[in-house]
């Protein structure tokens, strides 16, 4: 049972809103920097369920980037019911995450509920910051403490926007560095917040092996040593969590593997990311992912990134084959069983 928990999905309304029409476009921010690809695939729910076939992926689950950090409700609600509906249009083969503007009040509160109880979802899509914020500012405890109560899962993924650091304005740096610094910030900043101590049952599944963070353990627990650094008495630097760092990386979150992003390479630089990330984390934390149609898009380069992860060993083959997918979604087998044919 292969399910893919990193592929995207734009409702073709709002591709078009972009000016997407037959080929793939980037768009850029004010500073001439480029924020995101858009590419035509994102919205053709036919050429995915073909690519799923080719490659041997049963279930995708679905995220839409126009919603990991949108401020509309209403934009909002139009995402959830098209991820809906993409899920009732290819029963077993799709699961949407939903979409909320996580600092919204009241109002969002309720789409959260929404998202669980009408519509099914298993979790949300949210970005590394929110409107500028880091995802563990107070502003966004109501969102964290929901999504914990209704035993949704919360997907972080890249912010959708290059980070405001002048460093990075050149070599599309933003996208390649950028995003993943943000990851591993989110990472560090929620686990010093005592959010996960707060909330012991709340699941939070990272893009692309969180950026690596694990492997920077030893330098972040070296820093955590506040008496030793001086910090221990200067408020926004003391902060620390009630358990050591490594709990929380080997018990408190999860992984996908995608972010290699090669779209020529796809069996060779993907599987050698994998390979690598299984070493840093620990293997019943890791779920598989493409990162479709974003890092690879033609069917047989994610059919040869399929084969090549396979290849690596039992414990690829382990996570490829879905050891840890129910961890995060409880229902996937009733969902697949609901597969036309079975």
């Amino acid at each position: 049972m292969i399910v893919d928990f990193q592929h995207h999905y734009i409702p073709k309304k709002l591709l078009e809103a972009h000016g997407v029409k037959n080929s793939v476009i980037a768009e850029f921010n004010a500073e001439g920097n480029p924020r995101h690809l858009y590419s035509p695939l994102l919205g053709d729910l036919d050429a995915h369920i073909r690519m799923m076939d080719h490659a041997g992926i049963d279930i995708a689950v679905l995220t839409c980037n126009e919603g990991f950090d949108n401020p509309s409700l209403d934009a909002c609600k139009y995402i959830n019911q098209e991820m809906r509906k993409a899920e009732t249009d290819y029963p077993g083969r799709i699961i949407s995450l939903g979409a909320v503007p996580a600092l919204g009040g009241p109002e969002a509160v309720k789409e959260i509920g929404r998202c669980a109880q009408e519509y099914g979802f298993p979790g949300i899509g949210i970005a590394s910051e929110m409107q500028g914020l880091a995802l563990d500012a107070p502003e966004l405890r109501p969102f964290w403490n929901t999504v914990a109560d209704l035993g949704l899962y919360v997907f972080v993924h890249p912010l959708p926007r290059v980070i405001n650091w002048p460093q990075v304005y050149k070599d599309d740096l933003g996208r390649m560095l950028g995003w993943e610094f943000s990851l591993m910030v989110a990472v560090v900043r929620l686990i010093n917040s005592r959010l996960l101590d707060d909330l012991p049952t709340l699941n939070i599944q990272w893009a692309h092996y969180a950026a690596g963070a694990a492997r920077y353990l030893t330098r972040i627990n070296a820093f955590q040593q506040r008496e030793r650094l001086a910090t221990v008495n200067v408020p926004n630097h003391n902060r620390r969590p009630l358990k050591p760092f490594e709990h929380y990386f080997e018990h408190r979150f999860y992984y996908d593997c995608a972010g290699w992003s090669g779209h020529e390479h796809a069996g060779q630089w993907g599987s050698e990311w994998v390979r690598i990330g299984l070493q840093e984390v620990a293997l019943p934390r890791v779920v598989f992912a493409t990162d479709y149609p974003q890092a690879v898009s033609e069917d047989e380069h994610v059919a040869d990134y399929v084969a090549a992860v396979r290849a690596i060993g039992p414990n690829a083959r382990a996570m490829l084959d879905g050891m840890n997918a129910e961890k995060l979604i409880p229902n996937l087998r009733d969902r697949l069983g609901k597969r036309p044919g079975r």
